[in-house]
């Protein structure tokens, strides 16, 4: 115990010598949450749009507010032809085109099917769902108005009630915010580890340490604690800006969640001192974590849902600790479920911790590299 004792002062020692590291445990969060939390917006409103009116009618204008009372469509030209409304869209000026043709008003007061083409844009996946979504809505919505006037009563054949439950406003930052800490937890401990443990073998400063009777696991344990004292200090920082910034809610227990993020950042720092020991100096140890970084990004249901993925790829992000970490945080914040429904993620990272911290002591040799 005396040895650890020692490692973890040293290691603290260090830490506070490096002020900008500090600094960087504590803005990062800051900073990231920010910035990601406004900018990152699933639900696309403001969408710049061009109208081609051929009708010049009360009826045209009509449908038209209902596009622009929705929120998601705003007009920002006025097109004179089909060439015109093709090159703003072409340009990227706008990315929806509305065009109602000649006869619109005509066909309206007749009762015909009157057709107004919306042209979106589809380069931009998220922006032309929405912009589709929308149209399809607000055509089905004034369809059934009409219908409701003529017959003088529309009675529909089925009545679905839809319930969204845990985030009703479908609101984005409850959704993202919880798996941005998460992604700020992954790069920090992984990367500070592991450059951190290369960077004092580059240094020499592991030559003190390899003539000491100290021992690998001793080593180890002493030098991912203060990791983890780190990852709660950043942790609570992004708590405290996700409340008071975002108003994300925290139905569950705030101490289940401190307890259960341990399983996560010892997983994560699993992962840095693995890393550690494969990497021959600084850069290498960069692009290793980089490689970890990514696939967390992408596969673990941060930004795509895994269900969408196909099966080899979904199988694939369970070797990802940031996949289970991101149900469990969702889970407390959102759901407000406890440990028995978090049983089989918590296992998971469990087996992450140790395997990747057995492999890093096993490998780890008491020489220099």
């Amino acid at each position: 115990m005396s040895r650890i004792l020692a490692v973890l002062y040293k290691e603290f020692l260090q830490m506070k010598r490096d002020r900008l590291t500090i600094g960087l445990i504590f803005m990062l969060p800051l900073v990231q949450l920010l910035l990601f939390g406004f900018a990152i917006q699933t639900e696309v409103k403001h969408i710049p749009t061009v109208v081609f009116d051929q009708s010049l009618s009360p009826e045209s204008r009509e449908m038209l507010e209902a596009f622009t009372a929705s929120g998601y469509f705003d007009v920002v030209a006025s097109g004179s032809s089909y060439e015109q409304v093709t090159h703003l869209i072409d340009k990227g000026t706008v990315k929806v085109g509305i065009i109602f043709p000649p006869d619109y008003a005509k066909q309206v007061r007749k009762g015909d099917t009157a057709t107004v083409q919306v042209l979106v844009d589809a380069t931009d996946s998220m922006v032309s769902n929405s912009a589709l979504a929308t149209a399809n809505s607000i055509g089905l919505l004034k369809s059934q108005k009409v219908m409701a006037e003529k017959i003088g009563e529309l009675k529909t054949p089925y009545d679905i009630r839809v319930r969204p439950w845990y985030n009703p406003d479908g609101i984005t930052a409850y959704y993202m915010v919880p798996a941005i800490l998460g992604i700020i937890v992954t790069m920090t401990m992984v990367m500070m580890t592991s450059m951190g443990i290369v960077r004092e073998r580059e240094r020499g400063t592991l030559e003190q340490l390899m003539v000491t009777p100290i021992k690998s696991y001793e080593l180890m344990i002493g030098k991912i604690i203060p990791y983890i004292v780190l990852g709660y200090l950043q942790i609570t920082v992004a708590l405290l800006v996700g409340s008071l910034v975002f108003a994300v809610p925290i139905r569950g227990s705030l101490l289940e969640l401190y307890l259960l993020t341990l399983f996560f950042i010892t997983a994560s720092l699993g992962l840095g001192v693995l890393i550690s020991n494969i990497a021959k100096n600084q850069m290498q140890a960069m692009q290793m974590s980089f490689f970890i970084l990514l696939p967390s990004i992408l596969l673990s249901g941060f930004l795509f849902p895994r269900e969408a993925m196909p099966d080899f790829i979904m199988y694939l992000s369970n070797l990802i600790p940031l996949t289970f970490y991101l149900t469990i945080i969702r889970g407390i914040a959102l759901k407000g479920i406890g440990f028995a429904y978090l049983v089989p993620q918590v296992i998971a990272l469990l087996v992450f911790t140790v395997v990747l911290m057995g492999i890093s002591i096993v490998k780890f040799k008491k020489k220099i590299a």
